[in-house]
């Protein structure tokens, strides 16, 4: 379980957190919504030691992540980030196989070679495993770098916007990869995400988040109505019914009529 306890932070005199209060029980898949700036990157970067805590508190588990060794926090919990940098002239194996770091100390032994494979398999990069990253698009960077999360191991898996140049076929598959993560390993999941779609197509839970604060927090069902949207992202956000799934229509001359 990861517990927020009011949570605050400013950058620069500005609020990038208020007072944020939030639970997140061990399984399962959710994710995280809402506008640019809403803080939600801020969030998991605060839950993984990236950024200092400023006031309240996070844990993992019951370990407070501001005091908590390294080498510990890094065996219950990986991240993802947004911008992982300019690729390096490594091949996609030996970039899967610092996620293992934590557990290997650079002396890779049979189980985390056998788990390097199995996330070159899990994220369809087979093909690729002797290419270096330079020689990848975005997208398969991407993937890389989530394959690369995955083999650290760890109960808690906190992925910055993992759909970053991600084509419609391998964003699908991707987020029924995590899915079934979830529901097969009893991983956590907390993923950043821009397309609500995806939230509501995947998540077991979606938070909104919006000027640092959590805005709405529920399952799809009830997160995707209109006055619920129009709330997080300040305008009208029709929603339909396809494929069993409340979808939103946000793009611009088609929701505009819908909503007339």
């Amino acid at each position: 379980m990861i517990e927020f306890k009011s949570l605050s932070l400013r950058r620069e005199g500005q609020r990038v957190l208020d007072n944020i209060d939030l639970t997140l029980p061990k399984g399962g898949l959710t994710a995280l919504v809402g506008p640019n700036g809403a803080g939600k990157s801020t969030l998991l970067s605060l839950a993984a030691r990236l950024l200092p805590l400023q006031q309240g508190s996070i844990t993992i588990d019951g370990l407070p992540v501001a005091s908590t060794p390294g080498k510990v926090l890094a065996k219950k919990l990986a991240i993802l980030r947004q911008d992982p940098g300019p690729p390096p002239r490594i091949t996609v194996r030996e970039m899967i196989g610092f996620g293992r770091f934590p557990h290997s100390g650079g002396r890779m032994m049979v189980e985390d070679r056998t788990m390097v494979e199995e996330a070159l398999t899990r994220f369809e990069l087979d093909a690729l495993s002797h290419r270096t990253l330079d020689r990848l698009s975005g997208g398969q960077r991407q993937r890389v770098m989530v394959a690369m999360t995955y083999a650290q191991g760890t109960d808690y898996m906190l992925l910055d916007e993992p759909l970053n140049n991600l084509d419609m076929y391998h964003a699908r598959q991707l987020m029924q990869e995590l899915r079934r993560l979830a529901d097969k390993t009893g991983r956590t999941i907390v993923i950043v995400l821009h397309d609500i779609n995806h939230a509501a197509a995947s998540a077991d839970r979606i938070i909104a988040m919006k000027d640092g604060r959590i805005a709405a927090d529920g399952a799809a069902d009830a997160i995707m109505q209109t006055p619920v949207l129009e709330r997080i992202y300040g305008f009208p956000v029709p929603v339909i019914e396809a494929a069993g799934m409340r979808l939103a229509v946000q793009y611009a001359r088609k929701a505009d009529e819908a909503a007339s």
